[in-house]
């Protein structure tokens, strides 16, 4: 199975990288760390793409988003047709509401 980001998983990791350099005080080196295992992690979907449980916030769209974590981060992703499509990138110290499926 093929492993798929969207624009919108790969802005929404964009800004969570930029505010955990600013906030956290990570280094680039640690930024870049943190997003390379973060890819890792997701790629790994390919293998098993139903390892991750349902994504509860998102259980209304009704399109079967799922979740797996990787330190503080959730991240989301759906299968459709022999893809697993990567949808956001969520630091878990932030509000629900600010998930995007």
């Amino acid at each position: 199975m093929r492993v798929i980001y969207t624009d919108q998983s790969i802005n929404s990791l964009e800004e969570a990288l930029e505010f955990v350099v600013e906030k956290q005080k990570l280094s680039p080196e640690q930024a870049s760390s943190l997003k390379d295992s973060l890819f890792d992690r997701a790629d790994s979907l390919a293998i098993n793409p139903l390892k991750g449980q349902q994504e509860e916030y998102l259980k209304d769209l009704k399109e079967g988003h799922r979740r797996i974590i990787e330190g503080h981060f959730k991240i989301i992703y759906k299968i459709e047709n022999e893809a697993v499509y990567i949808t956001d990138f969520f630091d878990s110290r932030q509000s629900p509401a600010k998930m995007k499926g």
